[in-house]
């Protein structure tokens, strides 16, 4: 069914493939980076000084980064911890789907060979009441967007 109006970027899911044990992973309080860049090349062109052309050599995209509450002992923290404490990468593919009223994907992207590259979490000070929150950046080869 097609929505007729802008979709709420605050109802969304993801969902990690081949992560044993990921079922507690997948609230989030933001995700970003679903953005692509194509790079180009300047080639100037014999006696035409007018211009250059700009030619596509490429695309990169940028890092995934996914924020949440902070969460003990989870297979995502594992995952993490194995690449950047032991050097160990398993890269995996990521989904991200915004949901609809009904709480169906509406619209949904599949991130290739995610693998993390930061994580962090955030300051602790005790004249704040607020949760710890743990970001993790992904840098993955491309996305690209589902039929759903």
């Amino acid at each position: 069914m097609p929505v007729d109006y802008p979709p709420v970027g605050f109802h969304f899911a993801v969902a990690f493939q081949d992560l044993d044990g990921a079922s507690r992973d997948t609230r989030f309080q933001s995700v970003s980076g679903l953005s692509a860049t194509v790079e180009t090349e300047e080639v100037r062109e014999g006696g035409e000084n007018r211009f250059k052309h700009k030619l596509p050599t490429g695309t990169t995209c940028d890092l995934l980064e996914l924020r949440r509450g902070l969460v003990l002992d989870s297979a995502l923290e594992r995952w993490c911890r194995d690449a950047i404490e032991h050097f160990v990468f398993k890269p995996i593919n990521v989904q991200i789907s915004l949901l609809g009223e009904t709480h169906q994907p509406i619209a949904s992207w599949r991130v290739v060979n995610a693998f993390p590259v930061r994580w962090s979490v955030s300051e602790f000070d005790a004249q704040q009441s607020a949760v710890a929150i743990e970001t993790l950046q992904l840098q993955y080869q491309y996305f690209r967007r589902l039929n759903t």
